[in-house]
């Protein structure tokens, strides 16, 4: 058994603690690179916003983030107007992506307010599901989008304006409707047209993922009845001890440095574990360490909400596991993991209050380490690759009226298969002559290799039901394998594990599952449905993962989804 030297990290002004363990030899690794950003001044360079730190390209243009939590502070007025404005609506909606939804997603599901919704799908029974919830004539739409030209919040807005027209008239519908855009978007003008009833403008130079103390965070907070001021003067406590300029004496530089010199010794897997009380914080987390360390063929691959192996000596040398608890909570207890030689690091939130400090932590560590990996943290190529594969198949609906026909190249009553021409070769040396769904999996399954993780790329209703049997497929494969398994929803993690899919290391086993829909809704002004926007994404996906050579299966359902996932699973149990 490794023993560790135990090293624990707490400002003494209500920082959250953190502490580590780690393998003596990373240890060794980690002070020898502390030593390196302490000789070359890295901290100010970092604060100076020296775009060297990483590759020298356009890095200075994306740091907006370091201080725009005191930028934030100057709004208080404006967020407490706002709060008051929309405290009586009976239901609050953030239409998003990404960045976009993921922080409001977070603070919603933490504090409990039941009465906003996030909707980031294009699957036509996610939109429906949502919209049986709420009352039309009582509910406040939040737009959010960066850009202003994402694709589904775009959809999705004009798909629940058009609602709104219908029942209040064309002049009244926008009071309805809130903007969160960057200056001179087309949301903002759209917003300005349509006689929105709010407009919070973000600042260019913050990033999406990097954008949970910005105005995208902020303002659907405030509408939430979250204390702004509360929140933001208790980040910012995090923000100023991360301009300490000894690397020891700074938490998120101490724990980029520990996730890049784990990822240079090949421990890549960073395993996520949260109390139930913050467990929303992961898919967050997720998307910010995917999104901005997956390119260049290189990656930080998260792994969010997998169950816990019995027998912690089970897990591959590939794992650094991170447990981020609520104080008080009665959750995971994860000092196991440090006994059988993997790196292990807890974080405890003091309250819920306290999570904003995990923001800027997060955000300034994955800076961090993505300068010790020499990536960008904050360009994201992969997922425009994605984005413009599915454009060019939904330019093709509207030329032609209809999608590709799918070559699938085995079928059943419930499950069509189907992959590029070189894997599909792969698989047909796995199975042989009898050809059946169990033996195509059991054959998908058998590329696993050391070092490599498999997930679950599912563009269905996100669900109760739907989750709880992809998480079982997801756990088969886990305890057949012992490998890191992920499990995402489409479209939503084309915004954030889809970079690091497509961009890192050829390391992924993929498992796409679409289905037939039962329902379809169609789009006002378009000439696609909703329905064709998903496979469109669905599509265009696969596409770039098999152009990329990826080890990729698509299996669509075409009944019954839990049926369809029950045949799925049923067939990894038969292995």
């Amino acid at each position: 058994m490794v023993t560790y030297p135990k090293i624990e990290f707490e400002k003494s002004y209500m920082l959250n603690s953190f502490e580590y363990f780690l393998p003596v030899d990373i240890e060794n690794e980690v002070i020898r690179e502390i030593q390196v950003w302490r000789s070359q001044d890295k901290i100010n360079r970092l604060w100076k916003k020296d775009a060297t730190l990483w590759t020298g390209s356009d890095e200075e243009k994306w740091l907006g983030w370091l201080d725009v939590g005191e930028r934030e502070i100057a709004n208080l007025s404006r967020y407490r107007e706002f709060s008051s404005r929309t405290k009586n609506f009976e239901s609050i909606v953030l239409l998003g992506m990404g960045g976009s939804s993921l922080c409001p997603e977070v603070l919603a599901k933490t504090f409990q307010r039941r009465k906003f919704f996030v909707l980031d799908s294009t699957v036509p029974a996610q939109i429906y599901s949502l919209e049986k919830k709420i009352n039309l004539d009582d509910t406040l739409f939040i737009v959010a989008s960066k850009s202003g030209t994402t694709l589904e919040p775009n959809c999705l807005k004009q798909y629940f304006f058009e609602k709104i027209c219908g029942r209040v008239g064309r002049e009244k519908a926008g009071k309805q409707f809130v903007a969160i855009t960057d200056p001179g978007s087309r949301l903002h003008n759209t917003a300005k047209t349509d006689g929105f009833l709010d407009i919070f403008l973000g600042d260019p130079q913050v990033g999406g993922r990097f954008s949970a103390l910005s105005t995208f965070g902020i303002a659907p907070a405030s509408a939430m009845q979250i204390s702004i001021e509360e929140f933001l003067q208790t980040s910012l406590l995090m923000q100023n001890a991360c301009k300490a300029l000894d690397p020891a004496e700074n938490p998120g530089t101490l724990l980029g440095i520990i996730l890049g010199v784990c990822w240079k010794n090949k421990k890549d897997k960073l395993t996520i574990f949260c109390s139930p009380e913050i467990a929303s914080f992961g898919a967050w987390l997720e998307q910010l360490i995917a999104e901005s360390t997956g390119k260049n063929g290189k990656a930080i691959i998260p792994v969010d909400k997998e169950s816990v192996l019995s027998d912690f000596s089970d897990y591959d040398d590939d794992r650094v596991f991170v447990h981020i608890k609520l104080k008080g909570s009665n959750s995971l207890e994860s000092e196991s993991f440090s006994a059988f030689g993997h790196p292990f690091l807890r974080i405890e939130v003091k309250d819920e209050m306290h999570l904003g400090q995990e923001f800027f932590r997060w955000e300034f560590a994955t800076a961090v380490a993505g300068a010790i990996m020499n990536v960008n943290p904050f360009d994201q190529p992969d997922v425009e690759s994605a984005k413009i594969a599915t454009r060019n198949l939904m330019r093709d609906y509207e030329d032609k009226g209809a999608m590709p026909v799918e070559d699938y190249f085995f079928e059943t009553p419930e499950l069509s298969l189907n992959t590029g021409d070189n894997y599909k070769a792969s698989l047909d040396r796995f199975v042989g002559e009898e050809k059946s769904v169990e033996k195509f999996l059991h054959a998908h399954v058998s590329h696993i290799q050391k070092g490599d993780y498999f997930a679950i790329l599912a563009y269905l209703e996100m669900n109760e039901e739907n989750e709880g049997l992809l998480q079982r497929i997801r756990d088969r494969v886990l305890q057949r394998e012992l490998c890191a398994t992920c499990l995402g929803f489409g479209p939503r993690f084309l915004h954030s594990t889809g970079q690091a899919y497509k961009g890192g290391p050829n390391t992924g086993v993929f498992l796409q599952i679409t289905s037939d829909d039962k329902v379809d809704l169609s789009i006002p002004n378009q000439k696609y449905s909703f329905g064709v926007v998903k496979a469109a994404q669905a599509a265009g996906d696969f596409r770039v993962l098999i152009q990329k050579n990826r080890r990729a299966l698509h299996i669509h359902i075409k009944n019954n989804v839990a049926e369809g996932l029950r045949v799925i699973l049923q067939s990894l149990e038969s292995l």
